[in-house]
């Protein structure tokens, strides 16, 4: 059974998710503070994350932050803090859905579950390679490495969030075709993408900021005006 990390600070909402989570088949571990939550984190196995912005103890996006570091699960917001910057800032830290409250209960737990879909989904597609050592994808100085889920330009490690990785992946694996955001959103969110267009771009600008680590300018995604993304093979 798939256990669901919920850190949330107020009580009532706290059982609120719980209760739904558990209804639809969950086991559920509730946490009232972020240090508790990270230490469930390390004391059991997680399979997705649900947290508010506005804890005790640490402030959500850097929980986000946080957890990000150390694992590749589902992170789903759910907060009364619905500024577009802070949505924004959510995604960009690596979040993979940003829900405000207050919310359709039963919505959250469909949101939750097509991201867990999506999660399991892109693991299972991952292939081993007969040498390691090879990269899957290779063009120019950027090696994706999908078994070990490792991005490299050069001799460089590029630090990807699980949706950075997946959303580079899915880019360099239809190169030299246009991809719109629509489309980039429902394979790698695996949600309805009507309204959530900035989701994609968030994504795709913070991915190229964090290959911009390295000279030269990355500049493999392009951007085509109106139509969306796409990936440029380069030999």
């Amino acid at each position: 059974m798939k256990r669901i990390l919920v850190i949330e600070d107020d009580e009532l909402i706290a059982a609120l998710e719980r209760d739904f989570l558990q209804n639809n088949g969950f086991e559920v571990t509730v946490a009232r503070e972020g240090r508790p939550g990270l230490r469930a984190l390390e004391q059991m196995a997680i399979d997705a994350v649900v947290l508010d912005v506005h804890l005790p103890d640490i402030n959500g996006f850097d929980l986000c932050r946080a957890i990000r570091e150390k694992y590749d699960i589902p992170v789903i917001f759910v907060t009364a803090s619905g500024s577009d910057e802070d949505q924004i800032r959510g995604l960009a830290l690596g979040a993979d859905d940003y829900i405000i409250k207050p919310f359709n209960p039963s919505v959250m737990v469909a949101r939750i579950k097509a991201h867990m879909v999506m999660h399991e989904h892109l693991l299972a597609g991952a292939h081993l390679t007969k040498d390691e050592a090879v990269p899957d994808i290779q063009s120019g100085d950027l090696r994706i490495y999908i078994r070990r889920r490792q991005v490299f330009r050069g001799q460089t490690e590029i630090p990807l969030t699980g949706k950075e990785f997946n959303l580079l992946l899915y880019l360099a694996q239809h190169p030299n075709q246009v991809l719109s955001k629509k489309e980039l959103f429902e394979k790698i969110w695996h949600l309805d993408a009507l309204g959530e267009m900035a989701t994609v771009t968030v994504h795709v600008n913070r991915l190229r900021d964090k290959m911009n680590i390295v000279e030269p300018e990355f500049t493999a995604i392009e951007t085509v005006w109106g139509n969306g993304y796409r990936f440029r093979l380069e030999n």
